[in-house]
């Protein structure tokens, strides 16, 4: 057991609390590690809201790097003094949906990412002897986390953990859902609603993919300059008519591809409306869990249009992390370019101001 520095949520609405916490050691399968930097996502908010239905008091982050300081029983992937990536949705590589290539539908870890545990049910979290509960599979808002030997991808060196560390969650989802989940193809159309740290990386993942035009649409103008910086060949205000704009921007036929990363209900309902015939939306942001939204079914049959629940971007990060590091590398991903404000942990309540407010695009907390 040791102590470290946590933002703890108490009360639904928040605030972050800066606490000194007990972490227990890590046990059989798990590995210990010291987190360097961890991104301040929205899906973390949704949870602060009620949005995600999860008990409180709980020690939230779930994009994060770090060094592996200390190995569970069993643990022989992972070193002391690895620097790692963390992702929030370990894959075993065995059960049904890992051997049908859906790592990240993982049955063996969906139980504690639901529960907010440990693998085991119980947490490794403490409050002056009151548990604490987790985003997923781990909490990265503490200086330390105690996390699944899966969990675990290492990590250049060379690369700064303050930009690897939105690999975790951002960057993966993002990318993963132009590349993965829509699978869009070169001198493609594609849409994309909300750019914020999941839209920023589905706007390069577009690009990756050879799109032709790639529409960034938001209701801050100010955010249409990283917009372009990450691909973006065109931006609309989503206050004004979307849905006619798209269609002068398609010669009236509709987009192959609409990806919406807000996760609000009334943008998804009218979403499918600038699509030509055949064409995918896909659905990237998280919704709070009780949303519901109606679509038109007969002009979905009669132009057979498609829509695409998309989980972490459809990736599997065994994979598909260090593919990301290799881009970032070779100069064709955008990693530092996110990073629009960097704060030490004590900051967390002012980052997500920022971020509600719509000032950054992925704020960074150092520990």
């Amino acid at each position: 057991m040791r102590t470290a520095k946590a933002a703890v949520v108490h009360q639904r609405g928040g605030p972050f609390v800066i606490e000194n916490i007990e972490i227990q050691d890590p046990g059989p399968g798990e590995v210990l590690v010291r987190i360097a930097a961890s991104g301040a996502c929205h899906s973390d908010w949704h949870q602060v809201m009620g949005e995600i239905p999860k008990s409180l008091p709980a020690v939230l982050g779930h994009e994060g790097a770090g060094v592996v300081e200390e190995l569970g029983e069993g643990v022989s992937r992972i070193s002391p003094g690895d620097h790692v990536m963390l992702s929030w949705m370990p894959a075993c590589g065995t059960c049904f949906y890992c051997q049908r290539e859906l790592a990240n539908m993982c049955e063996t870890y969906r139980p504690g990412l639901e529960k907010g545990t440990a693998m085991d049910g119980t947490t490794r979290l403490w409050l002056k002897g009151e548990a604490l509960t987790q985003f997923s599979t781990h909490s990265t808002f503490a200086e330390y986390a105690v996390v699944p030997e899966q969990a675990c991808v290492h990590l250049d060196p060379d690369v700064s953990m303050i930009s690897a560390s939105l690999v975790g969650c951002a960057v993966m989802t993002g990318v993963g859902a132009a590349m993965y989940t829509a699978q869009i193809k070169p001198g493609e159309r594609v849409a994309v609603f909300g750019c914020g740290g999941i839209g920023l990386n589905v706007l390069q993942g577009a690009a990756l993919c050879g799109a032709e035009t790639i529409v960034a649409i938001d209701t801050v103008p100010d955010k249409f300059e990283s917009a372009r910086t990450f691909g973006a060949t065109h931006t609309l205000d989503g206050k004004e008519d979307v849905q006619q704009a798209l269609l002068d921007l398609s010669d009236g036929r509709g987009f192959d591809h609409i990806l919406d990363a807000t996760g609000n209900p009334g943008v998804q309902e009218k979403a499918i409306y600038p699509l030509r015939r055949g064409g995918a939306l896909t659905l990237v942001g998280v919704a709070p869990h009780d949303a519901r939204v109606t679509f038109d079914t007969f002009r979905m049959h009669h132009q057979e249009t498609r829509i695409l629940g998309c989980f972490y971007g459809t990736g599997n990060y065994h994979r598909d992390f260090s593919r990301i590091i290799q881009l970032y590398k070779a100069g064709r991903l955008k990693l530092d370019e996110l990073v629009s404000r960097q704060s030490p942990l004590e900051e967390i309540n002012e980052v997500y101001a920022d971020m509600l407010a719509g000032k950054i695009n992925r704020g960074v907390l150092t520990l």
